[in-house]
C-alpha cells in the first residue's frame, strides 16, 4: 500500500513510495520517486493511484490486475513487451497486440497446431486464439463471427488481419481441388499492392478499410470469400506529402518497364513521373519493387485472373501515370491549353480522342436556360480536372479489381456460416485534419458505440449466470457525438446541403457549422482560426481543416470528360462508366453486399456525395457486425522510430485511449474485476483460513466463511455459483495478507533455526573451553615431574649404552668366523670340483671308443643283408609271371559265358516293359475316375462345413517323408480362387472368418499370439507343396485385400490395428524364416527348416506387406495419439502431482472462452501412466515384436514431450521454479514406468531430454555470469530461441521469486551465439520416427498348432 503512480510529463506515469503516512486532512503527500529524488504533491482532489504487487505484475489479462486504471495497464504492457518480449495481452474480449517490429518465431504452422481446439483462456495470448475463439463459435454456436482488426498506421493491422486469415486457412482445408484458401491468401498481395502505399508512419499503410467474409460450409471448410472496401484514399494518386509514396504497384510497374510485356505501356523510371516523384521519395529500403510486381502477377494467376485482364490493368495504371505528366499552360489571360507528347500517350492506351480530351480538359460546358456555352478554365482548375480524372480512374480500377477478386474467390456452394475480418483504420489525429480523417473516426465512433454496447452485453450475461445482482454501470456513451456527425442538420448533413450549391465553398459551410452546432458541446469554434472546427470525440478532441471538404465529399468529375471515358473503345475502360442502375436485390441471410452503393442517374444535383456513400457503406458494415459475434484486436504502435521492442509511453497511452481498451479497463473497474473460481481461491488463499475453516469438507463454504471474515465490507464482493467476485484492489488487499502471513511464518522459521543455530554454538563452543583446560592442567603435572625423570634417564643412558657397545663387539666376532669358516669351505669345495671333472673325462672316452667300434661292425652286417635280399626278389619274379599267364586264360573264358547271359536279359526287360506301358494306360484311366470323384467330395464336403462349423477336424499324415501339413479344404479354396465366380460363397466365408470376424478381444485367453499369421502361411505352404502358382497368388492378394478392408473398417479401432500390426509383421517374419535364404535359416530347427518354401520366391510379397505393416503402424500411432494427447497437458503441467506444492498462479480473471465444454474431465498424471499400461498391455497381448513395442512407446514418449514443452512455450504462466519442479517429478514417474515395462534400456527417455532441460532451466539460477555459461552449456536439446522464450516468460509464482532481468537474458544470449540448430520455436507434434521390423524368429512348431474352437474355423483340417 505505500507504492504509488504520480503524473510524469516524458513516462506518462512513474512509480514512488509513500515515505510518511497519509491522513484525511493532510494538505501535503510525502513521496519518494525510484530515481531516488523525493517529491511532494500538494492536497489534490484525487490521490494517486495504488501500484499492484510485483505478484500480479505481467499478466496475461489486463483484467486481472486487482487496481485497473491507466498507469496499471501501461505499465503491464510495458513489462510484458520489453522484458518477456511479449507483443500479446488480453484486455478482457480486446487482444491488444503491440508491433514488435521485428520477424518472431510464433507464427508457423506447429503454432497453428498448438492452438487449434484450445480454449481461449489456457494458452498465452496470439491472434490465433482470436481466430480460434471464432471458429469455435461459429461451429459450435452456429453464428457467424467477426474480427475487428483496428489500429493507426504503422501498428500492424493488415499483418494481423492476414495472420488470422492464414489460421482459417490451415485449420479448415476445403479439400477441393480448387484450394480457397491458397485463393484466398493470394488475395492479400494483389490488394496491399494496389491499396497500400508508404507514409510517413508506415512502409506498407492500408490506405483503405477492408472487410472479407471467410465463408464456410456445413463441415466448417473453406468455401469462398469476399471482400468489401471502404474509403480508398484516392487523393493520394495525385498528391503526396514528402518522404511519402504512391501506391505500391505504380513503382513495381516501373521497375519492371523493360519486360517485353510492358514495352507497350512506354513506361520509364519512377522518378521520371509526376505522380510518383513529387515526395522525392521513390524506393523503400529493404523493399524490391521487381520482385514484389513478381509475387503480385503470380497471385494474379493463382486467382485465375487471366493474362488479358492483368495487361488491361496494368494499361490503365500506365495511362495514369503518363497523365500525371501532362503540362496545362496558360494561353493568354485565363485560357489554358494543353499540348503534350504524354496527352499522346494517355489516348493511345486507353482508346479515346486526343483533341476532345484536351478541348475539355481546358474547357467547361455551362448549361444555360436558352443555350449551351463552353468557357475556357484557368490553368489551375484544368489542372484539377486532370487530377480528378485520375483519381476517378484509379478509384474504378480498384473497385474492378476487388470484383474480380471476389469472383474469384466465389466457389459453388451454400454458405452455412461466415468469419469476418475487419481491417479498418484506427482513430488518427495529426497536425493537420481533413476529410478523410473526419471519416475514419466517424467510422471509429459508430465502432466504439458498438463495442461498448457489447461489452456491457458481456458483463450482463456473466453476472446472470452467476446469479449475482445486476447493477447499472456508468460508461461513457458517444451517441451525442455520432448524432452531431450524421443526425439531421449535423456536420454530414450541412456539408451534404452545401455540395447541392453550385458556388458552395468551404468557408459558407464553415459557417452554417458555427451558426447551427455552437450550443452544442461537443462541438467547438478554435480561438484562433476562422478556418476549422474541434469535435471532442470518445478517444481526444480533434481539429478539422475546413478546406478541401467540399470539393473531397462531391468528388466531381466533368461531365464531359466523363462523356469521353464513355466513348473509348478499350472496352474495359468504357466499362467503368457506364452509368447503369444497380439495384440491390434483398437476399436471405445476411449476403456480401458492395460497400459502395450504385451510382445515380447523371443528375448533377442528385449525385451522391463521398459521405453519404461511406455513411451507407458503413450502415451496411454495422449492420453486419450487429448480426455476428465480435471479436476485437486492438494493434498499438509502441514508437515511431520502428524500432525493434522499444516502447514509448507516451505513443502507447494516446492510441489505448483511443481504441477504447481503457474503456473496457472503465467498465471491468466498476464492477466487480477480479474473478477466482472456488477452488483456484481455496488453493491460494487457504494459508489465510484459520483451523477449523480447513477441517470443513464443502471447500466453497469454507471459501465464504474465510471471505466473510477476512473482507468485512460485504459490497467489495459476491458470491457467485461457481466463482467470487471482488472489488479492485481486493485482491491485492488478499495478496498483502498472504504475504504477511508467509512473512510471519518465515519470521518463526527464521528465529527457530537461529536459536537452534547459536545453541549449536554455544555447545560446540563449550565443549572446545573445556578440552583446552583439560590440556593446560595437564601440561602442569608434567612440567611438574620433568626434572625427576630427567636424572633417571640419564642412568638408563648410559646403561643402555654400554649394553649396545657389548652387542656391536659380540656381532664383529661372530661376523669375522663366518667369514672364515665360508672362505675355507669354499676353497675346499674349489679342489674336489675340479678332481670330478677328470674322472668325468675318462669316462666319456672309454663310451666314445665303444661306440665307433660297434658302428664298424653294423655296416658291414648290412652289406651282406642286401646281397641276399636281391637273390631272393630275382627267384620270386619268376614264378608270378608264370602264374599270371595261366589268370589271364581263366578271364577271357568268363567273359564270354556273361556277355550270353546279359543278351538274354535284354530281350527279357524288352518284353516287360511293353506289358508295363499297358498296365499304366490302363492305371491312368482309372486315376482320372477317381479325381473326379475326389473333387466332387471335396466341394460337397466344403459347402457341408459352410454351412455348419462345428464338423470334427480330420488328420492324416503324409506317408512320403513324415513331415504334417495344415491343409484347410474350404480354407485353402477360399482364399485361391478369392476371384473366381463361381466360388462366392467361399470367399464370402473364410474372409470374415479369418479377418473381419476375428476380434482380438475375447480369444486371447486360448490363442497364440500370432496364430492368424501362422494359419495364413500353413495355407501359403500347402499351396508351395502343391507347386501351384495360382492359387497362391491368389491367396496372397486375398490375404492383403482382406486386410486392407479390416484396417479401412476399423481405422478407429486401437486393438484391431494393434492385433493386425502384429499379426501382419509375424506373418512377415514366417515368410523370412521360411523363405529358404541362409541368412534367415541361422536359429531355425530341422524340424522347421522341413515347413521352408520349395518352389515359389516371396520377396515382393513380403515388401506388399512390409509397405501394409507401415500404413497399420501409422495409423495405430494416430490412434493412440489422438487418445492420449488430451491427456497430456492436464496431466504433465496442470495436475500438481507434488502434494503441497502449488505451481500455477490462479488466473484471476474471468473465463474469456465461450465455446469452453462444461464439466471437462480432470486428468493427472495417473491418467496417462494408466494409459500408456493400457496400450503396452494390448500391444504385450497380441505378442507385438519387442522392437516394434519399443518404437512405439517412444514415439508416444516424443508426443509427451513434445506437447508439454509447446505449451510451457505457449503459455507464461507455466514458466515458473515450482511447474519446473513438478514436470521433473512427472518425468521420474514416466521412468519409473518404463523401468516397471522392462522397457528401461529403450531410448524413449531421450525423447524427454528437451522437457527435462526445459524444467531445469525453470529451476535453476538465473542471475549471475556463471549461470548463463551453465544455461548455454547444459541446455543443449533446446535451441537458443526456445531458451529465450522461456527465460522471458518465466513468472514467479509469489513475491518471494525473482524476475529474469533483460541483462541476464542478453548475457544468455550472448553466450548462445555460437549454438547451432533450428530456430523453430516449437517442436513438430507430427513428427514420426522412421520405423523398422526387425527379423525375429519364432520358435512355435507350425504342426503343433491348435485352432482354439472360439474362433470358428472348423472348416480347417489337417494334412
Amino acid at each position: 500500500y505505500n507504492r504509488v503512480w504520480v503524473p510524469d510529463p516524458k513516462h506518462v506515469w512513474k512509480s514512488a513510495e509513500i515515505i510518511r503516512d497519509f491522513h484525511l486532512g493532510n494538505s501535503v503527500l510525502d513521496l519518494r520517486l525510484e530515481d531516488g529524488t523525493f517529491k511532494v504533491d500538494l492536497e489534490s482532489p484525487l490521490l494517486p493511484h495504488l501500484r499492484n504487487p510485483d505478484i500480479l505484475v505481467g499478466e496475461n489479462d489486463l483484467t486481472a490486475l486487482s487496481y485497473l486504471h491507466e498507469p496499471a495497464v501501461l505499465h503491464n504492457l510495458r513489462v510484458r513487451f520489453v522484458e518477456s518480449k511479449i507483443i500479446y495481452t488480453y484486455c478482457g474480449i480486446i487482444l491488444v497486440a503491440v508491433n514488435p517490429y521485428k520477424q518472431l518465431h510464433i507464427y508457423g504452422d506447429a503454432v497453428i497446431q498448438a492452438y487449434s481446439g484450445q480454449n481461449m483462456g489456457d494458452m498465452d495470448p496470439h491472434i490465433f486464439a482470436v481466430a480460434e475463439e471464432a471458429y469455435k463459435q461459429m461451429a459450435r454456436n452456429r453464428k457467424n463471427q467477426s474480427i475487428i482488426v483496428s489500429g493507426e498506421s504503422g501498428a500492424g493491422k493488415t499483418v494481423s488481419a492476414r495472420y488470422a486469415m492464414r489460421y482459417f486457412a490451415v485449420v479448415s482445408k476445403s479439400g477441393s481441388k480448387t484450394r480457397v484458401e491458397d485463393k484466398v491468401l493470394a488475395s492479400n498481395p494483389i490488394t496491399e499492392a494496389i491499396g497500400n502505399a508508404k507514409t510517413t508512419r508506415n512502409y506498407n499503410s492500408s490506405r483503405f478499410g477492408k472487410y472479407t467474409e471467410i465463408s464456410f460450409d456445413k463441415q466448417y471448410r473453406i468455401i469462398g470469400a469476399n471482400m468489401r472496401t471502404y474509403l480508398l484514399e484516392k487523393s493520394r494518386v495525385v498528391f503526396q506529402a514528402e518522404n511519402e509514396r504512391n501506391y505500391h504497384i505504380f513503382y513495381q510497374m516501373c521497375a519492371c518497364a523493360e519486360l517485353p510485356e510492358f514495352q507497350t505501356l512506354r513506361l520509364c523510371d519512377a522518378d521520371k513521373f509526376q505522380y510518383t516523384s513529387m515526395s522525392g521519395e521513390i524506393g523503400i529500403e529493404g523493399v524490391d519493387d521487381r520482385r514484389d510486381m513478381e509475387e503480385t502477377r503470380k497471385t494474379f494467376s493463382l486467382l485465375g485472373l487471366t493474362d488479358e485482364f492483368q495487361s488491361d490493368v496494368f494499361r490503365v495504371l500506365a495511362a495514369i501515370l503518363h497523365l500525371g505528366n501532362v503540362q496545362i499552360k496558360a494561353a493568354g489571360g485565363e485560357h489554358s491549353s494543353s499540348s503534350d507528347p504524354h496527352l499522346v500517350v494517355f489516348c493511345d492506351l486507353l482508346h479515346v480522342s486526343a483533341p476532345e480530351l484536351c478541348r475539355w480538359l481546358c474547357n467547361r460546358r455551362m448549361v444555360l436556360v436558352m443555350e449551351t456555352v463552353v468557357m475556357p478554365v484557368p490553368p489551375e482548375r484544368a489542372t484539377s480536372a486532370r487530377d480528378a480524372l485520375a483519381k476517378q480512374v484509379y478509384a474504378k480500377l480498384f473497385d474492378c479489381v476487388i470484383q474480380k477478386i471476389n469472383a474469384a474467390l466465389k466457389v459453388p456452394g451454400i454458405q452455412h456460416a461466415f468469419v469476418g475480418v475487419l481491417d479498418i483504420y484506427g482513430f488518427e489525429t495529426f497536425d493537420t485534419n481533413s476529410f478523410e480523417q473526419f471519416c475514419i473516426n466517424y467510422a471509429n465512433e459508430k465502432l466504439q458505440q458498438q463495442f461498448n454496447l457489447h461489452v456491457f452485453k458481456l458483463e450482463q450475461e456473466e453476472y446472470m449466470k452467476e446469479d449475482i445482482p445486476w447493477t447499472l454501470i456508468d460508461f461513457y456513451d458517444n451517441q451525442p457525438v455520432i448524432d452531431l456527425i450524421e443526425a439531421k442538420m449535423g456536420i454530414l448533413d450541412l456539408l451534404d446541403e452545401e455540395c447541392l450549391f453550385p458556388q458552395g465553398t468551404d468557408q459558407n459551410w464553415l459557417q452554417k457549422l458555427y451558426n447551427y452546432l455552437h450550443d452544442n458541446p461537443l462541438f467547438e469554434k478554435p480561438r484562433m482560426s476562422n478556418e476549422a472546427f474541434m469535435i471532442q470525440h470518445f478517444a481526444d478532441k480533434v481539429e478539422y481543416q475546413s478546406k478541401g471538404f467540399l470539393e473531397k465529399n462531391r468528388d466531381a468529375l466533368y461531365e464531359d470528360l466523363l462523356e469521353i471515358m464513355r466513348a473509348s473503345k478499350f472496352e474495359f475502360l468504357a466499362n467503368f462508366f457506364h452509368e447503369e442502375a444497380q439495384s440491390i436485390k434483398p437476399t436471405k441471410g445476411f449476403q456480401v453486399k458492395s460497400a459502395r452503393p450504385g451510382v445515380k442517374p447523371a443528375n448533377k444535383e442528385l449525385r451522391t456525395t463521398v459521405g453519404d456513400k461511406f455513411r451507407s457503406s458503413l450502415y451496411l458494415l454495422m449492420e453486419t457486425l450487429n448480426a455476428t459475434t465480435p471479436h476485437y484486436v486492438r494493434c498499438i504502435k509502441p514508437n515511431d522510430e520502428k524500432l525493434p521492442f522499444e516502447y514509448d509511453s507516451r505513443r502507447v497511452v494516446q492510441q489505448l485511449r483511443a481504441c477504447g481498451v481503457l474503456e473496457t479497463i472503465h467498465i471491468s473497474a466498476q464492477s466487480y474485476p477480479s474473478r477466482w473460481t472456488y477452488i483456484e481461491f481455496y488453493n491460494r488463499y487457504s494459508i489465510l483460513m484459520t483451523p477449523m475453516e480447513l477441517t470443513v469438507k464443502d471447500k466453497q463454504q469454507a471459501c465464504k466463511t474465510a471471505v466473510q471474515r477476512i473482507i468485512q465490507d460485504s459490497n467489495q464482493y459476491k458470491f457467485g455459483r461457481t466463482k467470487i467476485f471482488f472489488r479492485a484492489g481486493q485482491v491485492a488487499y488478499l495478496e498483502k495478507l498472504r504475504l504477511d502471513r508467509l512473512r510471519g511464518a518465515c519470521v518463526i522459521l527464521q528465529k527457530h533455526v537461529r536459536g537452534w543455530s547459536q545453541r549449536r554454538w554455544y555447545l560446540r563452543t563449550r565443549e572446545a573451553v573445556i578440552v583446552l583446560q583439560q590440556y593446560v592442567r595437564g601440561q602442569r603435572q608434567i612440567r611438574a615431574a620433568a626434572i625427576k625423570h630427567g636424572w633417571a634417564a640419564l642412568v638408563l643412558q648410559r646403561h643402555w649404552r654400554g649394553y649396545r657397545m657389548r652387542q656391536i663387539y659380540l656381532l664383529v666376532r661372530l661376523s669375522t668366523v663366518t667369514i672364515q669358516a665360508f672362505t675355507r669351505g669354499w676353497i675346499a669345495r674349489r679342489r674336489y670340483k675340479k678332481m670330478v671333472e677328470v674322472q668325468k673325462a675318462l669316462v666319456l672316452q672309454k663310451y666314445a671308443r665303444a661306440w665307433l667300434a660297434r658302428r664298424r661292425f653294423q655296416t658291414m652286417r648290412r652289406l651282406v643283408i642286401n646281397v641276399q635280399l636281391s637273390f631272393r626278389v630275382q627267384n620270386l619274379r619268376k614264378k608270378i609271371e608264370d602264374q599270371v599267364s595261366m589268370l589271364e586264360n581263366q578271364r577271357r573264358e568268363q567273359n564270354e559265358n556273361w556277355e550270353n547271359q546279359v543278351h538274354g536279359l535284354t530281350l527279357k526287360l524288352e518284353h516287360l516293359q511293353k506289358e508295363n506301358n499297358q498296365l499304366q494306360k490302363l492305371f491312368h484311366e482309372k486315376s482320372n475316375v477317381n479325381e473326379d470323384i475326389r473333387q466332387e467330395v471335396a466341394r460337397l464336403s466344403g459347402e457341408n462345413s459352410v454351412r455348419d462349423h462345428r464338423d470334427s477336424a480330420r488328420w492324416h499324415c503324409s506317408p512320403s517323408d513324415g513331415r504334417v501339413l495344415l491343409r484347410p479344404t474350404s480354407f485353402i479354396f477360399g482364399f485361391v480362387f478369392l476371384f473366381k465366380d463361381h466360388t462366392r460363397a467361399k470367399r464370402r466365408v473364410v474372409n470374415p472368418c479369418l479377418c473381419s470376424d476375428l476380434k482380438p478381444r475375447g480369444v486371447v485367453v486360448n490363442m497364440i499370439p500370432g496364430l492368424a499369421a501362422y494359419i495364413i502361411y500353413m495355407c501359403i505352404r500347402h499351396s508351395d507343396y502343391l507347386n501351384d502358382g495360382t492359387k497362391l497368388k491368389s491367396l496372397m492378394n486375398g490375404v492383403i485385400t482382406g486386410v486392407k478392408a479390416v484396417i479401412k473398417d476399423h481405422q478407429k479401432d486401437f486393438e484391431t490395428l494393434s492385433f493386425w500390426l502384429s499379426n501382419t509383421n509375424h506373418l512377415i517374419n514366417c515368410l523370412k524364416q521360411y523363405s529358404g535364404e541362409e541368412e534367415f535359416m541361422k536359429q531355425n530347427t530341422p524340424r522347421q527348416n522341413n515347413n521352408c518354401l520349395k518352389n515359389f520366391d516371396l520377396s515382393e510379397h513380403r515388401q506388399i506387406l512390409s509397405d501394409l505393416a507401415i500404413h497399420i503402424y501409422h495409423r495405430f500411432l494416430t490412434v493412440m495419439e489422438k487418445t492420449l494427447t488430451p491427456m497430456i497437458v492436464p496431466g504433465m503441467l496442470e495436475h500438481e502431482s507434488l502434494q503441497g506444492v502449488f505451481s500455477m498462479k490462479p488466473p484471476g480473471f474471468r473465463q474469456r472462452s465461450a465455446s469452453a465444454p462444461p464439466g471437462a474431465e480432470a486428468h493427472t498424471i495417473t491418467s496417462v501412466l494408466q494409459m500408456l499400461s493400457s496400450f503396452h498391455g494390448t500391444m504385450t497381448q497380441h505378442g507385438m515384436e519387442a522392437g516394434l513395442l519399443r518404437q512405439a512407446v517412444k514415439q508416444l514418449f516424443f508426443l509427451t514431450g513434445a506437447v508439454t514443452l509447446n505449451n510451457i512455450l505457449l503459455r507464461k504462466d507455466l514458466c515458473s521454479c515450482r511447474k519446473g519442479m513438478q514436470i521433473r517429478c512427472n518425468i521420474s514417474y514416466l521412468e519409473e514406468w518404463l523401468k516397471e515395462q522392462g522397457l528401461g534400456a529403450s531410448s524413449a527417455m531421450d525423447t524427454l531430454k528437451p522437457l527435462s532441460q526445459a524444467a531445469w532451466l525453470l529451476q535453476v539460477n538465473k542471475s549471475t555470469d556463471e549461470d548463463a555459461k551453465d544455461i548455454a552449456d547444459n541446455c543443449t536439446e533446446l535451441n537458443p530461441v526456445q531458451i529465450i522464450k522461456i527465460l522471458n516468460s518465466y513468472t514467479p509464482i509469489d513475491a518471494f521469486e525473482k524476475r529474469v532481468t533483460s541483462s541476464f537474458v542478453r548475457k544468455v544470449q550472448a553466450q548462445l551465439q555460437d549454438h547451432e540448430g533450428s530456430n523453430q520455436l516449437m517442436l513438430d507434434t507430427q513428427y514420426r520416427f522412421q520405423v523398422t521390423f526387425p527379423f525375429c524368429p519364432s520358435p512355435q512348431a507350425l504342426e503343433l498348432l491348435q485352432v482354439p474352437s472360439s474362433l470358428h474355423l472348423g472348416f480347417l483340417t489337417r494334412l
